[in-house]
């Protein structure tokens, strides 16, 4: 049984390896996004390969989340949590040593393998070791923590990028890696699920990753080749063919690691519906706005990095409040509004790509955006928790987890394509700003159509299924471990020291 306490000193030690473990992988997806522009002009590549570079982390992290979740129930979450921070590790430093886009690209994959060993753990570590009582302080401290990391975590590269190099955002996790090693294997308890090991889905996994390389792959490849070019074409139909394949080996797995009864839930699949294009639109807009702001504003990297961090601190702020609101009222009405004050964000960042200073023209958008993310995020997140059944709950999570993640691998694909962003577009100031401007447009009308989506298919359930329903732990981010709920009382976790 979880034994653990917040007052002791153990317990401590504890949230500290899940904060820094999980913080590693969450500030490289933030990081690298400012480091784009210096990777593209040291490595002479176009649009292409900096998409790829944020694309295979992604996609690696996607297709084995829920697979890395397994893992860690049914061979020791502490166990995987460090092989995933090794690995993690080893391919950081490969990164930072690449010589070329190419590598770098397959480091970045690898990197994506060790984050769907390492994510997963950090939160079921904290839910596994803790006294009832005490689960939602630390997994409250875990949030916050994390939160703060990756509030400086863009500023702090930046700076790095501006005194050194780049390569130093992958090196920095060497000896954060050393430490989490360290703090877990002397403060963290081992624990698994309880009862037989299940079997393991390699099948689902390999299905999915295949589906999800295919599309991207094609994806991406139209900006060079043209929609109609085989090379555009083949990849894109194997994916969805192997997309296909995927639904099937779940539907006919004895123990899928997608059990496909979740959808059964119209209010789970809709709020999953809502979040994909929601995402989509968030993530497409975040992957161009660090390059758009150092190539035509002509920020340092320092600079961009510290540009967005209004939107960090509204989230810190407002989240939790949000969710409590949504608790008392609803979620329907915030998963609907939330969105269009998200997109209006996105309409004045179009005025980035003219002149003017950041107080007039950048941080209105910055307010907007982050103002309708602290609307949206938490009842989204724990709308598609509240609506599965309790014994599904850690699923629904990683579920809802893994469809952002998808969304903004697809988007980071598709629409710097969409708005003519291609090749070495990027190093035209005045291209790069009239095609940043037309994606602006497109995530805008994409959130509102997720506004639009959710005022349609989103119910608000009976005030005593909302209560029941906000009072399960969860987490809510950008970029973050998948959602988790607490153990209900009198379930067991097996735990060793």
């Amino acid at each position: 049984m979880p034994d653990l306490r917040m007052s002791t000193s153990q317990g401590r030690w504890v949230v500290t390896a899940t904060v820094l473990g999980s913080g590693m992988a969450a500030l490289d997806a933030t990081v690298v996004g400012i480091a784009l522009p210096s990777i593209g002009r040291d490595f002479h590549v176009g649009v292409n390969s900096m998409q790829w570079v944020v694309d295979a982390y992604t996609l690696a992290l996607a297709g084995l989340l829920l697979l890395g979740g397994t893992l860690g129930d049914s061979y020791g979450r502490r166990r995987m949590f460090m092989v995933g921070t090794v690995w993690f590790a080893i391919a950081s430093l490969l990164c930072g040593l690449a010589p070329d886009a190419p590598m770098l690209i397959a480091a970045r994959a690898l990197q994506g393998v060790g984050g769907a060993l390492l994510t997963p753990g950090s939160l079921a570590i904290l839910q596994a070791s803790f006294v009832p009582d005490d689960r939602s302080k630390a997994i409250g401290a875990w949030s916050g923590l994390g939160g703060i990391a990756t509030a400086i975590g863009p500023f702090v590269g930046g700076w790095l990028i501006n005194a050194v190099s780049w390569r130093l955002v992958f090196f920095i996790n060497l000896p954060l890696a050393v430490l989490v090693l360290a703090i877990a294997a002397r403060h963290v308890p081992e624990s698994r699920a309880p009862g037989k090991v299940p079997k393991l889905d390699v099948r689902g996994a390999l299905s999915i990753s295949a589906a999800l390389a295919g599309i991207t792959y094609g994806l991406i490849g139209a900006s060079s080749d043209g929609w109609a070019s085989p090379a555009v074409l083949v990849p894109l139909l194997l994916g969805l063919a192997m997309l296909g394949v995927f639904v099937l080996v779940e539907a006919r797995e004895a123990e899928p690691m997608l059990p496909l009864s979740v959808f059964r839930s119209r209010q789970f699949s809709a709020a999953n519906a809502v979040t994909f294009v929601v995402y989509a639109a968030l993530s497409g807009a975040l992957f161009l706005v660090p390059v758009v702001l150092q190539e035509v504003r002509g920020y340092s990297p320092l600079e961009s990095g510290a540009a967005l961090l209004p939107v960090t601190a509204i989230m810190l702020l407002l989240s939790s409040r949000s969710g409590a609101l949504a608790a008392k009222i609803g979620p329907r009405l915030q998963m609907s509004v939330g969105p269009l004050v998200i997109g209006a964000g996105l309409l004045l960042f179009t005025r980035i790509g003219g002149g003017g200073s950041y107080l007039v023209d950048v941080l209105p958008a910055v307010i907007v955006f982050g103002l309708g993310l602290a609307i949206n995020v938490a009842p989204l997140t724990s709308t598609a928790l509240a609506a599965a059944p309790a014994e599904h709950s850690g699923i629904a999570s990683a579920v809802n987890n893994d469809v952002a993640r998808a969304a903004g691998l697809i988007a980071v694909a598709v629409l710097p394509v969409a708005a003519g962003i291609t090749g070495d577009t990027y190093l035209h100031p005045l291209m790069l700003a009239h095609g940043f401007r037309v994606a602006s447009v497109i995530a805008a009308v994409f959130c509102a159509a997720g506004g639009l989506l959710a005022a349609l298919t989103i119910r608000n359930a009976a005030p005593d299924v909302r209560e029941a329903a906000g009072s399960r732990d969860t987490h809510c981010c950008l970029d973050a471990p998948p959602l988790q709920s607490s153990a209900a009382p009198g379930s067991q976790v097996r735990v060793t020291r």
